[in-house]
């Protein structure tokens, strides 16, 4: 019922800052600190993405100045106090330490998204692997822009009215054709309150639900109760 959700195109910004394979470090701390983001897509030949460089893949080459990823805080450990996944990051870390350019810092294969993907799946990817910003790019892997989680909450900023309408249009329309004029619908700050009285009390929470997915939507508050039964006719004496 509610419209074709937004797509990361909608939102992501089309100018990106990239760097090369051969880029060195400093020029990739230059390049952060002059654009203020955090991290950067690596590219190749006509702009296929190969990976991306964060500050966190730079941090190594301060983390270990002076000390052996083995040796934390100065005190041995056995090779059993170590999990095969906390070696595994050391072992990278200390890669990436003594690493000078870009393809020997990045994090490869680097996280992307396509332009198609919804907004959602994009929060749900950046969840998961724990990152900032995704590059989008096509099927081919070529960049097409960059989208962070400031775009995805850009979402959020849908004027109250134009939220009201979508939610008359496209959920208490369908939903209660009979009653729509009865059913009233106002949203504050993002915040939709739904009031009236409906026949099919098992539509509420159905309501509900739909008004959430549509974008914007920062919660519902339902005070739709069923429709009060008619008196019945007084009992002659």
């Amino acid at each position: 019922m509610p419209e074709t959700p937004h797509i990361v195109s909608d939102v992501m910004t089309l100018t990106v800052v990239a760097v090369g394979r051969a880029a060195p470090f400093k020029e990739i701390v230059r390049t952060m600190e002059q654009w203020k983001v955090s991290a950067l897509p690596v590219l190749e030949g006509e702009g296929r993405v190969v990976g991306v460089v964060s500050e966190a893949d730079l941090l190594p080459k301060e983390e270990y100045r002076d000390s052996d990823p083995n040796l934390p805080q100065g005190r041995p450990r056995s090779p059993g106090d170590i999990t095969p996944t906390e070696q595994g990051r050391r072992l990278s870390n200390l890669a990436k330490a003594g690493g000078v350019a870009a393809e020997e810092l990045m994090s490869a294969p680097a996280v992307t998204v396509h332009p198609d993907a919804t907004l959602a799946q994009a929060a749900r990817i950046m969840a998961v692997r724990r990152v900032k910003r995704l590059p989008v790019v096509d099927d081919e892997g070529m960049l097409q822009g960059i989208v962070s989680r400031a775009d995805l909450l850009k979402i959020f900023l849908r004027p109250d009215e134009e939220i009201e309408e979508e939610v008359r249009r496209t959920v208490v329309s369908p939903l209660f054709p009979a009653l729509s004029r009865g059913i009233h619908v106002n949203v504050h700050e993002g915040v939709v309150t739904l009031r009236g009285e409906v026949r099919d009390t098992w539509l509420v929470s159905l309501a509900a639900r739909l008004v959430r997915t549509v974008e914007g939507v920062v919660d519902v508050e339902s005070r739709l109760t069923g429709e009060s039964a008619p008196a019945g006719p007084e009992s002659a004496e």
